[in-house]
């Protein structure tokens, strides 16, 4: 195995930046207020912070939609707080990562408002524009992410364009080798300031097909979801070859790409020596509850037949990658609800669970990415109203849900769980006033366990959720156990179980074994501990061999019986 990169060796650290620290009093965070935390971060293991978008934006969808790809957002702040960020960072040895959004702009993009003024313009062909049918109605039947249809009327043309998001968001024409182009030339303007890689977001949609077609309805609105008909079309990995050569290679940085709908089974022509990518973000593991597609009302819940489906997805993806590419290991981010309600029932003590959730985290083979308030065990928040909530895709799943006939409470129950708006609720560093996040009013209330679950208590308390992120981060990059955990092959045991999800990692010689309970009740396992086995970590006090108390995660160190060769 060739050594490792600096990127595999890290931690990556997402802040959501509106979110994260306000200096100004606005009510939402800030570049400075990212510059401020550095050290914090740094007490994590941090090695890179991944940003969601800073560039200007009408914040129709918080920044998704972006006017300028080379401008900050005067709400962040200004490019000389973003230089000062990058430069601040590097001294701390953390690297900073954009978000690049490709597959689409805001509407607001000069790009898009020169391409809609007329067919004949200089950028006409830069988005995508269709004709109505006969009867004046969509070119298809595409329901957008956010819901509705994906086509929007625009009378300067007498067209439809499409949008794989919000109306405000209209979808770049990628056949078209001028737009690559500015995009290739945005993203290398934010390489000349220094930043250490890129996460690029639903670039599965980038490539169209070449005839737009009505597809089978999946839903009683007679639409069908625009994912199924355009995600990861063929001819899309020509596309992101050319990015790959135009802006990635010659560079120390690393690469994500978001690709919901690229199954473990195709990551080998996504990352790897010969992939576009470095990593890859795939979703089999946090879509489970949707087996027929993302419909809220559809969804499951969690229930404990998805356990063997969870150690599934999560082998998959590990065996994946085991000889080419590199995993990025996740269990939250800014789309997805709290990882404590995510994977374990209501009745679970976050506090517990979350700390089952890093072990798994920081021990399966690959970068961790802890998602801002995670290493806090932050939960779920549940607000009244459906006006309560600012995230678009609540609002349009929650219409859905009662276009299926579902009653206001059973919608609005449905969006407690799933809303974005539960990743995005301020950090909450301090016990004071707001959670210590601003002086002013906050753009999303403040969770009211803020007292309890934040940086201020539980830095106090060595058994918290955040004392524990520290110990298992550490365990990672620096002691007896640092090389099994970043070089060490991984191997499943105990599939047959429906409740434990074991595995080994074997690397010169050792190996660690560990071994997580997902249900509320006391268990028994039978797996082989490694020769001379010792606790490393464990995620409840006096841990017990062969014993798991509910919502328990242990990890055993110890010499391997036979000797691993160096590829392992």
């Amino acid at each position: 195995m060739k050594d490792l990169q600096w990127w595999q060796k890290t931690v990556v650290y997402q802040v959501y930046p509106k979110s994260f620290l306000d200096t100004t009093g606005s009510g939402q965070g800030d570049i400075p207020g990212i510059t401020r935390k550095l050290d914090y971060l740094k007490t994590l293991g941090v090695g890179a912070i991944w940003l969601t978008p800073v560039y200007s934006s009408p914040m129709v969808d918080n920044g998704y939609d972006i006017a300028d790809y080379t401008a900050i957002d005067p709400s962040y702040g200004t490019m000389a707080d973003m230089e000062e960020l990058i430069a601040a960072a590097k001294k701390r040895d953390i690297r900073i990562v954009m978000d690049l959004v490709y597959n689409h702009t805001s509407d607001k993009h000069a790009w898009f408002i020169e391409s809609k003024s007329s067919r004949d313009n200089s950028k006409a062909d830069w988005y995508i524009w269709r004709d109505a049918k006969p009867d004046g109605s969509a070119p298809t039947n595409w329901r957008s992410i956010f819901g509705g249809s994906a086509w929007t009327w625009c009378e300067e043309r007498q067209q439809y364009y499409l949008h794989t998001f919000a109306a405000a968001q209209p979808d770049l024409n990628w056949e078209n080798p001028a737009v690559r182009q500015a995009l290739y030339a945005a993203a290398n303007f934010w390489l000349d300031k220094g930043v250490g890689g890129f996460r690029i977001d639903a670039i599965v949609y980038i490539k169209k097909p070449a005839v737009f077609a009505d597809g089978e309805p999946d839903s009683s609105d007679g639409m069908v979801n625009v994912h199924s008909m355009i995600a990861n079309t063929p001819g899309i990995l020509d596309f992101l070859q050319e990015f790959r050569r135009e802006v990635f290679d010659g560079h120390d940085i690393f690469t994500v790409a978001e690709a919901n709908g690229v199954g473990p089974e195709e990551l080998k022509d996504w990352v790897g020596e010969q992939g576009a990518f470095d990593m890859l973000f795939e979703f089999s593991h946090v879509n489970l509850e949707f087996p027929d597609g993302e419909i809220w009302c559809r969804g499951t819940g969690w229930k404990p037949e998805l356990i063997p489906e969870l150690k599934r997805s999560l082998t998959a993806s590990q065996l994946a990658t085991a000889e080419n590419g590199w995993y990025p290991v996740f269990f939250e981010n800014h789309d997805q609800l709290r990882c404590v309600r995510h994977f374990f029932p209501d009745d679970a003590d976050p506090q517990v669970t979350a700390k089952a959730i890093a072990t798994l985290l920081f021990t399966l083979r690959g970068t961790p990415f802890i998602y801002e308030g995670q290493e806090l065990g932050m939960d779920n928040v549940a607000w009244g109203s459906i006006a309560d909530y600012d995230d678009i895709s609540s609002q349009g799943q929650y219409e859905l849900a009662l276009a299926e006939g579902r009653s206001e409470s059973d919608a609005l129950r449905l969006v407690h769980r799933y809303s974005r708006d539960n990743a995005r609720t301020p950090m909450q560093w301090t016990r004071g006033r707001q959670a210590g996040f601003t002086e002013g009013q906050p753009w999303l209330p403040v969770h009211e366990d803020y007292a309890r679950c934040c940086v201020e208590s539980e830095a106090e308390d060595e058994d918290s959720v955040l004392s524990f992120y520290r110990r298992i981060s550490r365990l990672r990059r620096e002691g007896a156990a640092a090389q099994v955990l970043q070089q060490g092959s991984y191997e499943e045991v105990l599939t047959e179980r429906e409740d434990v999800y074991a595995f080994r990692r074997r690397w010169g010689g050792q190996e660690v074994l560990t071994v997580v309970n997902f249900t509320g009740k006391e268990t028994v396992y039978a797996a082989e501990l490694p020769e001379e086995a010792r606790v490393i970590i464990e995620t409840q006090p006096d841990s017990k061999r062969g014993k798991l108390r509910p919502y328990e995660a242990v990890c055993y160190l110890g010499r391997t019986a036979r000797k691993e060769g160096q590829g392992q």
